[in-house]
């Protein structure tokens, strides 16, 4: 079993200040003649019902870019960029399925079945979060939490995490039963992180 497109949202997080590819707004960087979170959006598309951007920058271009698919684009609501939580936390907010599924735009090859994956062990599970663990560029096995499906009913608990002051993901998903999905292939979850790297890809 698995959860019904239907009931999941799809959400790009490009909320972040690009700090390692030197300030830029990296979802608005190009790769093949198309902006990075729009390959994100493409991939995400067939397998949600809804879909919306976390964006803190550049809003009018994130709008247009996901008018093809009619993504809402959605601010933080805590200021001075607090990290993906605050990403996730407008998601669930926003939502109006049961299930948030959450990518990085810097993520181009996104698997298109990772709604499924992770959908099929949340339900094994009896999981609110699902999340991915697969190789890292240097082979090494590892978690790459802010690939994640989670329940929307969450929303108030990360609220008062944040308000808190806390800021780390995975010692939010700790406080709830997160599934732990293994992948065997990584290269769908590879961060680019440099406007070199992209520049490398894009001769590719």
């Amino acid at each position: 079993m698995t959860i019904p497109i239907q009931s999941i949202t799809g959400l790009v997080l490009a909320g972040g200040r690009g700090l390692r590819m030197g300030g830029v707004d990296k979802g608005l960087q190009k790769l093949h003649g198309q902006p990075l979170a729009a390959h994100v959006l493409a991939r995400l598309a067939p397998q949600t019902g809804a879909l919306a951007i976390s964006a803190n920058r550049n809003r009018d271009a994130y709008a247009a870019l996901g008018a093809r698919w009619h993504a809402t684009v959605l601010a933080d609501s805590l200021p001075d960029f607090p990290g993906p939580l605050a990403g996730l936390l407008a998601g669930l907010q926003a939502a109006n399925t049961e299930w948030l599924l959450a990518a990085p735009c810097d993520s181009p090859y996104l698997r298109t079945d990772l709604a499924a994956k992770l959908g099929a062990e949340a339900v094994a599970q009896h999981a609110d979060i699902a999340t991915v663990l697969a190789p890292d560029a240097s082979g090494e096995v590892s978690l790459h939490p802010v690939f994640v499906l989670l329940r929307t009913s969450l929303a108030a608990d990360l609220a008062a995490f944040l308000g808190a002051g806390e800021r780390k993901v995975r010692a939010w998903y700790a406080r709830h039963r997160t599934a732990e999905v293994a992948f065997a292939d990584g290269r769908a979850f590879y961060n680019i992180n440099s406007l070199q790297e992209l520049a490398d890809l894009d001769r590719a």
